[in-house]
């Protein structure tokens, strides 16, 4: 069972909050292009594996090329996929690979997907700092991305919430 969502990076700044000698104001640096790279992620939390793809936006054609890349990498296995009901997660254009079965979380429920706790590392590693261009974003989310990547345990700690275990044991006891 894999969770998949997707996350919006940019070149503004997230701010947060910073320390600074007292009566000093800290110190802001303030980027307002607005050009973005979306990544999207799946998930597996058992294990700690995952598959992630740089994408320009969010639209079933992109969605559909991540499925395809995902395919490649799970190969012939029978994959439930846990997403939220975003649009884009359910355009008709998206042809849902043999294989690979969608499963819905109820609406407005972003804290039942295990994926979002990677957007909000990833979120804190990369505020208050100001990109050049795309490429240097993405040079740094691919850093800060190396870090599970390198330690899958990480993703583990991070994604594997007691229930979606008891959730995975009660299903496979049910299956024949």
């Amino acid at each position: 069972m894999w969770a998949f969502d997707e996350g919006r990076f940019g070149l503004k700044t997230w701010c947060r909050r910073r320390w600074c000698p007292l009566g000093k104001r800290p110190p802001w640096r303030v980027s307002e292009m607005y050009r973005w790279t979306w990544v999207y992620v799946a998930i597996e939390p058992t294990h700690g594996r995952w598959h992630v793809c740089f994408c320009p936006r969010v639209t079933g054609d992109w969605l559909q090329r991540f499925l395809d890349s995902f395919r490649q990498e799970t190969g012939d296995a029978t994959v439930g996929v846990v997403l939220d009901n975003a649009p884009s997660h359910k355009n008709h254009a998206v042809q849902w690979p043999e294989g690979i079965t969608p499963l819905f979380l109820p609406p407005y429920s972003p804290e039942l997907n295990p994926a979002e706790q990677v957007f909000r590392v990833l979120r804190l590693a990369l505020s208050n700092r100001i990109f050049a261009d795309e490429d240097d974003l993405e040079d740094a989310l691919t850093s800060a991305l190396r870090r599970f990547w390198d330690h899958p345990e990480v993703v583990i700690r991070l994604t594997d919430y007691p229930w979606w275990q008891a959730a995975i044991d009660a299903n496979l006891s049910l299956s024949p």
